[in-house]
């Protein structure tokens, strides 16, 4: 454990992109070798930025509503691991955020997840994250998440819990209909 603390003291003092960064670095994620769920996300928005927290915002709020989980379990890093593709704050553009910084994922991702031998389920959110994750950009996010009942149990897709989203879950309901509920299910099974 010494060395894997080490290692998530050298994370969370990362600046290789700091010059990229509009608010400096603050890397922002929550991990621990003995985590069953792996939220696999992009980067942490403004909100988070400043909390230093995961998903402090809306969109946490809406992804532990999916998951039917309890902020002290979502909080929990011997139960949830948070390792976003980008760990800081990569700026605002015209519709949301920047993508995650191109940095973070090569340098960091393989080390914090090697360590996590325990893992049952992976939650992939948003298109960034399903690129690295399912390794092709053949589908979209859309024809992705539906397609989730192809790597059920263990990895399953999602759309990000962003309110800039709710004109997808609008579009989609059978999302909310199908998939949600399986979700809640597995959680409850895996986490305790």
């Amino acid at each position: 454990m010494t060395s894997f603390s080490a290692l998530l003291s050298e994370v969370r003092a990362c600046t290789l992109c700091q010059d990229h960064l509009p608010l400096g670095p603050r890397p922002v994620l929550q991990v621990h070798p003995q985590a069953k769920v792996l939220i696999a996300g992009q980067a942490p928005g403004r909100k988070v930025h400043d909390s230093g927290v995961p998903f402090d915002d809306a969109s946490g709020n809406r992804l532990r509503t999916w998951l039917g989980i309890t902020r002290d379990v979502f909080y929990d890093p011997e139960q949830v691991a948070i390792v976003p593709m980008g760990f800081c704050f990569p700026g605002s553009g015209k519709s949301g955020d920047l993508p995650p910084r191109a940095e973070c994922a090569p340098a960091w991702r393989q080390p914090l997840l090697d360590p996590l031998c325990h893992l049952e389920v992976t939650l992939v959110i948003g298109q960034y994250a399903q690129r690295y994750h399912f390794g092709d950009a053949k589908l979209t996010l859309t024809e992705r998440v539906k397609d989730w009942r192809t790597h059920w149990p263990h990895i399953v897709p999602l759309p990000h819990p962003s309110p800039r989203n709710n004109l997808w879950l609008r579009r989609n309901p059978w999302f909310e209909i199908e998939l949600v509920p399986m979700l809640q299910q597995r959680m409850s099974a895996v986490l305790k």
